[in-house]
């Protein structure tokens, strides 16, 4: 009987244990995606190309509101930071979602929010494409949108 109370609370505890190292694996992953977004927003925000640079796949492609697509490193950057310059404001992401669609890859749904000069908000979405690459995220594709209806 104790040998059987034995066996059984092995084999529970086997099954128990991965549950909560996996729990804590996907949080601290989506720390790390919150603190890439972040990041994204300062480089952006502060004109910091080295940075910017360091977040960003090679073939990072981007879509703007505008419908202008950006492919590759050097065009999306160039871009951006032509974007940041001529368009100014206060901008926010806030992250409503991360979805991982493999360990190494995930969606991010961010609300975009810039606070012009004048006061007014423009509102937006943006979703970004994450990848786990080099040890660290980065952000594989950026898709920016003006929602017909905010919610």
């Amino acid at each position: 009987m104790k040998k059987g109370i034995l066996l059984l609370s092995v084999v529970l505890s086997g099954l128990i244990a991965p549950f909560p190292q996996g729990i804590m694996a996907q949080s601290d992953k989506s720390q790390e995606i919150y603190d890439l977004i972040d990041t994204y927003s300062r480089a952006r925000t502060d004109q910091d190309a080295v940075l910017l640079a360091d977040i960003l796949t090679a073939d990072v492609d981007q879509l703007v509101s505008s419908g202008i697509w950006r492919k590759g490193k050097k065009e999306a950057m160039a871009g951006m930071m032509v974007s940041s310059e001529s368009n100014p404001g206060t901008r926010t992401l806030t992250i409503d979602n991360i979805r991982f669609l493999t360990p190494e890859c995930g969606i991010v749904d961010a609300r975009y929010e810039i606070l012009n000069p004048d006061e007014s908000i423009r509102k937006m979405w943006s979703t970004f494409m994450v990848v786990y690459a080099d040890h660290q995220w980065k952000i594989t594709a950026i898709r920016n949108m003006l929602p017909a209806v905010r919610q």
